[in-house]
């Protein structure tokens, strides 16, 4: 396999953006409701940046955020008020660039104040043609999609009728496959481990890479590689990984895990959560709100121990859909304490688990990353 080109940002100036007078700019969502603010960030081609907005409620890990592939075709609203204070470092990348389609903030820091940072973040905003604005009541607008959900959005210089027009005009992500936007073209590997693992890139983060790497040598494939080619790899594991989109609108992706499953060790992740669920029958549906955030509280079923987890989703599995009996028999393991939604699922005739959360954090608690190694010790049991 070809070693996939490192493309990522590189930030290697330290220069900050001298203040300036800011543009004046709207953010109007789908239902009529409008923010004022000013433009920063990369400019939006005709005035109008348009997504699904959701929130973030990390206080720290804004570049990770925006870097996450699972945020393909949705702008970020940050509640945390301050945002760029640290600047940018390659390093924290997750991606080779960002894929969400723009950020909302309360207040986007111009000075940078960190020893690490290589930049700063509206610099890197620029260099990435990632639109953003500044100056929102972010704490109004977090109410406003908690109570009505997200929805479509469209924010720039742009008169109002026509960011409302686009907001309306926007789609979402229902019934959008955005994972062949952001999957590997061809495969290509990380890490030097002992075990063999074939990880699905359905918009994998490089921190799940960096853990996975650490016991395995790690064959990344595109989204669509099939099941017969990731045997003939002979892998001691299957990782699926995060990644945006619905997963109802994946069914080919579906197919393929239920085609790996009983044949190798498998961990999901995120969307691999739900891919995996639908291999065995279960159903999906999106959160009235969704999940983002590095603050999330989850049990663990078979210890009662409480977790704080980092969330980034749009959908869950509907837990009365799971299989129950025979061979795709499933158990919960894991659900949300905020609002009951699973959080993770074993099946044990078929080596397979898998969680919604992200327990590679980036941003966020390092309170299950034993999940990685629950991964390794299921690979050498089933040697």
């Amino acid at each position: 396999m070809t070693a996939a080109p490192d493309t990522r940002t590189s930030g290697a100036d330290r220069e900050t953006r001298p203040e300036m007078e800011r543009a004046h700019a709207l953010l109007v969502l789908a239902d009529g409701e409008v923010f004022e603010g000013e433009a920063v960030g990369a400019p939006a081609p005709g005035g109008v940046a348009r997504g699904e907005i959701v929130f973030n409620t990390v206080l720290s890990g804004y570049q990770e955020v925006i870097t996450d592939p699972s945020y393909s075709g949705q702008v970020v609203a940050f509640t945390y008020p301050h945002i760029g204070n640290y600047g940018v470092n390659p390093a924290d990348d997750e991606a080779h660039r960002p894929w969400c389609r723009g950020i909302v903030v309360r207040d986007l820091a111009e000075r940078p104040s960190s020893w690490r940072a290589t930049g700063s973040l509206e610099d890197f905003l620029v260099r990435n043609a990632v639109p953003a604005i500044s100056g929102v009541d972010t704490r109004r607008l977090t109410r406003h999609v908690r109570e009505d959900g997200a929805m479509g959005c469209a924010f720039g210089t742009a008169d109002e009728s026509a960011l409302l027009a686009a907001a309306v005009a926007e789609t979402g992500t229902t019934g959008c496959d955005l994972v062949s936007e952001v999957t590997t073209r061809v495969p290509y590997e990380r890490g030097s481990g002992r075990l063999r693992v074939v990880a699905y890139d359905f918009g994998v983060k490089e921190t799940a890479l960096r853990f996975l790497g650490q016991f395995a040598t790690v064959t990344v494939v595109p989204a669509s590689f099939p099941a017969a080619r990731t045997l003939e790899l002979e892998p001691d594991g299957v990782f699926l990984s995060n990644g945006p989109g619905d997963p109802a609108a994946l069914g080919a992706l579906s197919t393929t895990v239920g085609e790996l499953l009983g044949k190798v060790p498998m961990f999901g992740v995120c969307l691999g959560h739900q891919l995996l669920g639908a291999a065995l029958g279960a159903r999906t549906f999106k959160l009235h709100f969704v999940h983002h955030g590095g603050n999330h509280p989850v049990r663990r079923l078979g210890t009662g121990r409480v977790e704080v987890t980092s969330h980034n989703h749009n959908y869950a599995i509907e837990k009365t859909s799971l299989p129950d009996s025979g061979v795709t028999a499933a158990e919960v393991t894991h659900v949300s304490l905020n609002d009951g939604v699973v959080e993770g699922l074993r099946c044990r005739r078929l080596a397979a688990f898998a969680v919604q959360y992200h327990p590679e954090a980036g941003p966020g608690p390092h309170d299950s990353r034993y999940l990685f190694e629950q991964f390794r010790a299921l690979m050498e049991d089933s040697a």
